[in-house]
């Protein structure tokens, strides 16, 4: 949807006047899985697709939210942009509006929302933290708040951990506050430390392969691997004093690996730790310009993610499974939180569209579902359109 058709589609709805509009993207992690909420480092870039939200402020002390893609539409007292709205998509930006008011803000003026995503839902490319970033850089620009951008993604998670009750770590929120365009964000999710990093792909393209198995975070799944870090942490304690699996370095861990009397913890723990190490080589290998081990890199992330940390499933196992077969496949693997949602793939020009077809032919005869790919573009992080 082109921006004059959103603008027609709220004057639709709200009335004339003006407009103002904003984007934020979703993202897709090259390597480095389930490392942010332990401390360690990840490799995301931003998309060039994500979440757009126009707004108008209003003379009411109310906010009207809508959206193109979801049917529920509310509208909300100013004093009460602190509450949840039972299970509704809403709570992703009211949450949003919680946090600033939790610093002591307070909002002057009401204002008119609609929101629109060309990210999947459900695909594991964080159209969650793309609205919630939107969200946030709506209301600090429109109502002059002047907080920096690495405040307001944090704000996106706790709007996530408070109003989605998802443990999510900040990757997801960071990349889409702080992304740049043709460069990924190498990040340490301790010290929010980061490098933008150029992503110079010669005659390579990345592939985001989408499984239409939609992966559902708030299914428990996810914090139960939080549990389980932490419980690792734990067993590790009383022979390394640390606080966080991003703590312990690969030969460390080696060393204390047989403390974590829990065989699932241990694995937990082994997947979180050489994902961290496999991250530093994988940057190390693509400043270099070495793509054949940063593609070595992606998979033994997968495997890794399958065997220790058991958050890949049949679909995805599948999609990475028939994409190795493929000459010109650089890497491939799942990305996001899994249980579902997309695989990312380098993958030679020339050999793209024999991808896109065997793969999505192999896909449909072994799961029964009808795959998505989308050819990469990286984009910059939340931003004002007009």
């Amino acid at each position: 949807m082109t921006i004059e058709q959103l603008k027609a589609k709220f004057i639709e709805k709200y009335g004339e006047g003006e407009i103002s509009g904003y984007f934020s993207p979703g993202r897709v992690n090259l390597i480095g899985e389930h490392t942010d909420y332990n401390g360690g480092f990840v490799f995301p870039c931003a998309l060039s697709f994500g979440i757009y939200c126009l707004i108008r402020t209003t003379d009411r002390k109310t906010v009207r939210f809508a959206s193109l893609d979801m049917s529920f539409e509310t509208e909300v007292k100013l004093e009460n942009l602190n509450i949840a709205i039972g299970k509704e998509w809403v709570n992703y930006p009211i949450g949003v509006f919680a946090q600033f008011m939790k610093k002591g803000l307070n909002f002057d003026k009401g204002a008119d929302l609609l929101f629109y995503g060309d990210v999947p839902t459900g695909a594991g490319l964080s159209s969650s933290a793309a609205l919630e970033v939107v969200t946030a850089v709506v209301i600090n620009d429109i109502y002059g708040f002047g907080i920096d951008r690495v405040e307001l993604a944090k704000m996106g998670q706790k709007a996530e951990h408070e109003f989605a009750l998802v443990n999510c770590g900040i990757m997801d929120q960071f990349v889409s506050a702080m992304g740049k365009k043709d460069h990924a964000v190498f990040l340490n999710c301790d010290t929010l430390a980061y490098d933008l990093v150029p992503v110079k792909l010669d005659g390579v393209k990345i592939v985001i392969s989408n499984t239409n198995s939609p992966h559902k975070l708030d299914s428990g799944k996810y914090n139960e691997r939080v549990a389980e870090c932490h419980a690792a942490v734990k067993a590790i304690q009383p022979f390394q004093q640390i606080y966080a699996l991003g703590e312990i370095s690969w030969d460390d861990f080696l060393k204390v690996e047989d403390k974590i009397e829990n065989e699932t913890v241990r694995g937990r723990a082994r997947h979180v730790v050489s994902e961290i190490k496999r991250t530093e080589d994988a940057v190390k290998a693509l400043r270099a310009g070495d793509l054949i081990q940063f593609g070595k890199l992606m998979n033994d992330s997968h495997d890794s993610l399958r065997d220790d940390y058991e958050v890949t499933g049949f679909e995805l196992d599948t999609m990475v499974e028939e994409g190795r077969k493929i000459d010109g496949v650089i890497g491939t693997r799942m990305t996001g939180g899994g249980f579902g949602g997309c695989t990312v793939s380098l993958v030679k020009t020339e050999a793209i569209d024999t991808f896109i077809e065997q793969v999505g032919k192999n896909y449909v005869q072994k799961t029964g579902l009808k795959p998505l790919f989308y050819v990469a573009e990286i984009g910059d992080g939340g931003k004002k359109l007009f």
